[in-house]
């Protein structure tokens, strides 16, 4: 499993986990760390074929299992589904992905007409997040669409 949390060793209190877009309840009977990810195995998963089903699948802690968060902070789950205003008053469209670069996240915005923009998640850009009501507000630098 490649691992996407900052913090992998909280994997190893967890008991279940919840997979793919259905959030699937899987209970784990162990996980070991692997290069650069995690072997995992699941309760009730005994052949690799029953596995395969569930590659390219996010795997998802329920909230109480997640790590707390600093001031100001905010989980993916809350992200996704925003939608996205500049802070000139235009609707852009909503999150609907992101993308992990090293340097920072970039979120993926699908229009009402189903083109994509790609906005760094940069303080210069991303000015607010009102998470109770859904809302990202970003500022547009100079040739971030065209």
């Amino acid at each position: 499993m490649k691992v996407l949390t900052e913090y992998p060793e909280r994997l190893s209190g967890v008991d279940a986990v919840y997979v793919g877009p259905d959030y699937r309840l899987m209970h784990l009977e162990r996980t070991r760390q692997h290069q650069t990810g995690l072997l995992v195995k699941f309760k009730g998963i005994s052949d690799r074929n029953t596995a395969e089903e569930m590659r390219n699948q996010f795997v998802y802690v329920h909230i109480d299992d997640a790590i707390p968060l600093e001031e100001g902070e905010v989980y993916l789950y809350q992200i996704e589904g925003m939608q996205v205003i500049t802070d000139e008053g235009e609707v852009l469209g909503r999150v609907t992905n992101y993308i992990e670069t090293g340097a920072n996240d970039v979120y993926i915005v699908t229009t009402s007409e189903g083109d994509e923009i790609l906005l760094p998640a940069i303080p210069q850009v991303i000015v607010g997040l009102d998470v109770e009501n859904k809302v990202m507000t970003v500022h547009l630098l100079e040739g971030l669409i065209d």
